[in-house]
């Protein structure tokens, strides 16, 4: 215990963080003898390309990476991969194909192995509510088995229920990462690590610099589903809840003052609400445990309360309604992002900058968790905003690349998040296939392959309504 911390004051300052996050529990000491941990860690695996994190981004580097003939390791922490693609109760996975055609072999290897599943795996969505064809609609079960096939289809080894938790470095260089298993913390070894955890997990470890806005963070979000109504009954029920809003807030404090929506999970007859989290309850940042924490248990209160509240206030159309369940874990926006040699700004979403080193585009909005929403242009991402600044043997992909607060909104939706991962994946598989540190890479062999792989590299700078009336013609 550091100097001046009383055990009082420590643990009054637990209890108070750990306020309205239930009763706490005890642990009995174990009686085993051994302890693996203890003394030097073993070396559970060594491969070519590791990828840490199996959300969206792990999946788009890991298959990007074994599609170029890399041997090829992903961890995931959770019991499956799809990352808030899964979590997420069936939220649609957006900008999978913009416009409605393919953005690249690897999107459409993920899209064939879940609708192949048929017609309850998932579905494309239109209209204009769901900005044209570009949504897929995805049962969550089918999509963390569609996953496992693309997967294995490729190639790759896979560990689910694995956590990394440190960075093996030599001379600022990282050769692999610490996992949280069973037996204990043991050593993956790699010739390049991606971090595609989100939070930047595995560069933070690396000593790699990060940014992190922590009083003007995105808002998280624990999605549900909910059943027992019909599409009339959420009309009605809907337009009677608002009405009835300010006396729902006075009953159930941790609701928020929009009125939830209720979308159908892709062919199925319930439903899944993603809202506005944490937006209204204060500011948590995910990379400090005690705030994480309290975000994830304040949203489980709060999804029951937006339950009760529609029951209570929203009238006949909606006093049946029933909760089917939640994400197993709340759905995080924004963290830390890596500092590369280049920063994602909002000027380049709403300009849509072009780079000479572009090895992927963001489409869609600009979108910070119902706080604020714009429509922007069709943008690149540089490859140096995959490359930490200072680190070598690491790139990262997905949400935790180079960008400001709000050019990391620009990017997040789960169709980019595939396509810097893929970028990344081929990055890493040339660095191990020429012998060099990813940041020694000419760029022109990382946009030939990613060519290869069908990626379009030359849509950035026009508008959204282009793209779609380009692809189309």
């Amino acid at each position: 215990m550091r100097k001046g911390l009383t055990r009082r004051h420590f643990l009054s300052t637990v209890s108070a963080a750990a306020a309205g996050m239930g009763t706490a529990t005890s642990c009995r000491k174990s009686t085993e003898k051994n302890y693996p941990w203890r003394g030097p860690r073993g070396l559970l695996a060594e491969t070519e390309v590791l990828i840490a994190g199996g959300g969206p981004a792990g999946i788009g580097a890991a298959l990007g990476a074994a599609m170029l003939g890399a041997r090829v390791f992903i961890i995931e922490d959770c019991g499956f991969f799809g990352g808030v693609g899964a979590w997420g109760c069936g939220m649609q996975m957006n900008q999978m194909r913009p416009g409605g055609n393919p953005r690249s072999n690897i999107h459409e290897l993920l899209i064939e192995k879940l609708l192949a599943m048929g017609s309850q795996a998932g579905r494309f969505a239109t209209g204009a509510a769901f900005d044209g064809p570009n949504a897929l609609l995805c049962n969550v079960e089918y999509l963390k088995v569609a996953i496992l096939y693309a997967l294995e289809e490729a190639g790759c080894t896979y560990l689910v229920h694995t956590q990394a938790i440190d960075a093996l470095t030599e001379q600022n260089r990282v050769n692999g990462i610490v996992v949280a298993t069973k037996q204990g913390p043991m050593e993956i070894r790699a010739r390049v690590v991606v971090d595609c955890t989100g939070d930047g997990d595995v560069s933070c470890y690396a000593g790699a610099e990060t940014m992190t806005e922590t009083g003007n963070l995105s808002p998280m979000t624990l999605c549900f589903n909910t059943s027992n109504v019909t599409q009339e009954d959420i009309l009605a029920g809907q337009q009677e809840y608002s009405r009835n809003l300010q006396h729902a807030k006075a009953d159930f404090p941790l609701i928020h003052q929009d009125v939830p929506d209720l979308s159908r999970v892709g062919n199925s007859h319930f439903y899944y609400t993603n809202h506005a989290g944490t937006r209204d309850m204060g500011q948590f940042n995910a990379a400090d445990p005690f705030q994480f924490s309290q975000a994830e248990c304040l949203s489980r209160r709060q999804v029951v309360q937006m339950v009760e509240a529609l029951r209570k206030y929203g009238g006949g159309g909606l006093n049946k309604i029933e909760i089917v369940g939640a994400g197993p874990r709340i759905g995080v926006r924004e963290s830390r992002r890596v500092k590369g040699g280049y920063i994602l700004t909002e000027e380049d979403a709403m300009n849509g900058a072009r780079f000479e080193d572009a090895i992927a585009w963001r489409s869609g909005n600009l979108d910070i968790g119902f706080v604020r929403v714009n429509r922007m242009k069709i943008h690149d991402v540089p490859y140096r905003a995959l490359v930490p600044e200072s680190i070598d043997g690491l790139l990262v992909a997905g949400r935790c690349i180079s960008a400001t607060h709000i050019g990391a909104s620009a990017g997040k939706s789960m169709g980019n998040c595939i396509a810097t991962g893929h970028a990344a994946g081929v990055a890493a598989a040339l660095s191990v296939k020429e012998g060099l540190m990813p940041r020694e890479l000419p760029v022109q062999k990382i946009q030939d392959a990613l060519r290869d792989g069908g990626v379009d590299l030359d849509f950035s700078g026009r508008d959204q309504e282009w793209m779609e009336r380009a692809i189309n013609s």
